[in-house]
């Protein structure tokens, strides 16, 4: 994964080499990291804003989870806005001042955040959201423990998705994979013919070292109308010794080439 600099020197120039690293990739699940540093904080929300990442709002001492989006992270005026809730019955708990809990996933990294004083519900760009605070901390979990790859332009690999419930298939493009799962994108907006949780018979990809095809499970998948583009992370499902072998055969190749690009 991208060290934070990368994504810290794209949004706020010149700042990068005083942010210390939560992105650091191990061979196993880190424990949580409180975040607490400005910089740190504004570049874990752009990141899910930009990549369009679901949220789940929850709010204190209710059972029900509501869905959103950051579709706004502004540093100068240390505000943050979410989407309309869905489903929108939660907003009656927003205007009330009911505290509430804020939980996303990039990547395996799990970052959430609590807002205790009431929110602000206006509009951005023509459509209903809410305002809060930048919050002051930051949960941040790596949680995966297998290293994920990630494919460079000149490497990406054609894949098909399809199964009982995929009928025509979708062909798309690998993006990054470990031995447990990978991120796809599919040009255009397919998200309404796929279903997070479901789980896809036929998942093949043309790996450099050979076709593999397994069952996958989607976990989640999102649409970016500004590249006109579904992303779509998925997770391996009971798969054979074979196909487990192809797999870590490729990404120990891509983590030999990535280390040999670093030594050069």
């Amino acid at each position: 994964m991208p060290a934070i600099c990368q994504y810290a020197s794209a949004v706020v120039a010149g700042e990068c080499r005083n942010v210390s690293n939560p992105f650091h990739e191990d061979e196993g699940p880190q424990p949580p990291k409180v975040l607490t540093a400005p910089l740190e904080i504004f570049a874990n929300l752009r990141l899910l804003q930009q990549s369009r990442d679901p949220l789940i709002v929850t709010f204190k001492d209710r059972g029900q989870r509501f869905q959103s989006y950051l579709v706004d992270v502004n540093r100068d005026r240390g505000v943050i806005a979410l989407d309309e809730m869905v489903p929108n019955d939660g907003e009656r708990f927003m205007q009330s001042g009911e505290p509430f809990r804020v939980e996303g996933f990039h990547d395996g990294v799990r970052i959430a955040w609590e807002c205790e004083d009431p929110v602000q519900i206006g509009e951005l760009e023509g459509s209903r959201c809410y305002w809060s605070y930048m919050p002051e901390r930051v949960t941040y979990h790596q949680r995966r423990n297998a290293f994920r790859a990630t494919l460079g332009q000149s490497q990406l690999v054609n894949i098909e998705l399809a199964g009982t419930r995929l009928s025509p298939g979708l062909k798309g493009q690998l993006l990054d994979i470990s031995a447990t799962g990978c991120r796809l994108r599919f040009a255009g907006d397919v998200s309404d013919r796929l279903q997070a949780g479901q789980v896809y018979e036929q998942f093949t990809a043309q790996l450099p070292i050979g076709s593999m095809t397994t069952a996958a499970e989607l976990r989640h998948v999102h649409f970016v109308e500004k590249v006109n583009m579904t992303f779509a992370g998925m997770k391996f499902y009971r798969m054979s010794g074979l196909e487990q072998r192809q797999v870590e055969r490729f990404v120990y190749q891509l983590q030999r080439e990535a280390r040999r690009v670093d030594d050069e």
